[in-house]
């Protein structure tokens, strides 16, 4: 599989309300990163990043964190986990995650498959990117959601309880509202291009 990453179609966050010249300042609703000290010499910020510190040059930025996500599905179903944390905590969910540092999406979408699944999975096609909003901690932050359709290939379905209440396989014809609405894109694509192909895991 390639390294590139083809974007999907449209976004999962409002448009811009306003922007200012230069450097990609614009900003969504909703979307922040209060941050009032510059994280290199602690000097009193102007403004929420983008921005650049007065003090010693520092230039922040509001970047989108990219996830890995897995898509396992079988006889037209997805394999789905009921969250049981914050944010969205009790709505359907796909396996995935956040990015550590310098992990490419594909190996975070293997190793939260791993983590929340207990199950190893291969990696089939990359079927989306999606760029989604993601409310923790008291801000919207911009997330690139990357997403690839998995099939398990070792170990036995044991959910971890601290990231899900129950597991279930869904009608990917019809999908409940999920809890991003990346999510909610992707599956979508899904059910309208008939992508339910080959096996995925036995229940």
């Amino acid at each position: 599989m390639s390294d590139a990453l083809e974007p999907g179609q449209g976004a999962a966050v409002p448009s811009a309300d306003r922007g200012a010249a230069g450097r990609g300042r614009a900003l969504r609703p909703g979307v922040t990163a209060p941050a009032g000290y510059c994280p290199r010499c602690a000097h009193p910020l102007a403004e929420a990043p983008p921005t650049t510190c007065a003090s010693c040059g520092y230039e922040m930025y509001l970047v989108a964190r990219p996830t890995g996500t897995v898509i396992i599905t079988q006889h037209g179903e997805f394999l789905a986990l009921l969250r049981a944390r914050e944010p969205k905590a009790g709505q359907w969910d796909l396996p995935g995650g956040f990015c550590m540092a310098w992990e490419h999406p594909r190996d975070a979408a293997v190793r939260e498959a791993r983590e929340e699944l207990g199950v190893e999975v291969a990696l089939g096609d990359f079927v989306g990117m999606y760029l989604g909003c993601y409310e923790y901690q008291g801000e919207a932050l911009p997330v690139l959601d990357c997403f690839w359709r998995a099939t398990i290939i070792g170990g036995e379905l044991a959910v971890d309880p601290e990231e899900a209440r129950d597991h279930a396989w869904l009608p990917l014809a019809d999908p409940p509202p999920m809890a991003f609405a990346t999510m909610d894109q992707i599956l979508g694509k899904l059910a309208l291009t008939g992508a339910d192909r080959g096996p995925g895991a036995a229940r």
